[in-house]
């Protein structure tokens, strides 16, 4: 069996139906030596939403007893898109305290906060939308940039404001190297682009490349299953110069839980031979 590459991680949202250390643990097993930890309410609950200084222990001690690295902390503040009351601003500026504390905890390079509320309506103006949603991320991270922790985004997301590439360009337009991009090949195929178009457009600024497969309409297939060109792709990553590293995010619906963990093995053998 190909061994896994270094540069390859998996994310905890691989294996949500596992409680935390339950999931930690079969990623140990595979074979992965690092993780994209999981922190989105709805999605993923290993990290609770409700997140105090007690928890962040907790769920530090939970990541460091696998022995496990930690690449990022996949997390959600909110709908950056929304104007918020001064209260509800606090509320969200201490669930961002909370996430940058549990990735300096467990030592990962990044948080990950979405590009906008799950939908890809407006709530005042494209425009008006895109400038709230920078505006939060350029500040996220210099609250992140405190403690010696990076901010980047999900700046193409199929379900989200910024749903496809224009939109996600107009996105990026807006701030500068303080926010670093992740490119998820899922999203990009589901929004009907081309992984190639999308490092001809961002290569320099890709900070971090999640794994998983996809047809137009639908981000949810396993690794082989789908319509993403892997193998372009990663090329077009390695010809732009791309040194970082990659996550399986495996939330596909194809497959049981069951099978999930062999079906992991087999998108980690394909993407080690591409990397």
């Amino acid at each position: 069996m190909t061994a896994i590459h270094s540069r390859l991680g998996c994310s905890t949202i691989s294996f949500r139906h596992q409680p935390l250390d339950e999931a930690l643990a079969t990623i140990c097993e595979l074979g992965f030596s690092e993780i994209d930890l999981g922190a989105l309410p709805g999605v993923c609950d290993h990290v609770p939403y409700v997140l105090d200084e007690i928890a962040v222990r907790q769920v530090a001690a939970t990541v460091a007893a696998s022995g496990l690295r930690v690449r990022s902390i996949n997390g959600d503040i909110g709908d950056l898109n929304a104007a918020l009351s001064p209260d509800d601003a606090a509320a969200r500026r201490r669930h961002l305290d909370m996430l940058v504390a549990l990735a300096a905890e467990t030592g990962a390079r990044a948080l990950v906060l979405p590009c906008g509320a799950l939908s890809h309506d407006p709530l005042v103006s494209l425009d008006d939308d895109l400038d709230r949603v920078a505006d939060e991320l350029v500040a996220a991270a210099h609250v992140a940039a405190a403690s010696r922790v990076e901010l980047w985004t999900e700046s193409l997301h199929f379900h989200r404001l910024c749903c496809d590439i224009d939109r996600a360009t107009a996105l990026t337009s807006r701030f500068g190297a303080e926010v670093g991009i992740v490119m998820d090949f899922s999203h990009v195929v589901a929004s009907g682009g081309d992984p190639r178009d999308f490092v001809a457009r961002f290569g320099p600024r890709i900070a971090h490349v999640h794994i998983r497969d996809a047809v137009p309409g639908n981000i949810n297939l396993s690794v082989g299953n789908g319509a993403v060109d892997f193998a372009g792709g990663l090329k077009a990553l390695a010809d732009a110069g791309y040194h970082g590293h990659f996550s399986l995010e495996l939330e596909t619906r194809d497959i049981t839980n069951d099978d999930r963990p062999a079906a992991t093995t087999a998108a980690a053998r394909l993407i080690s031979e591409l990397i």
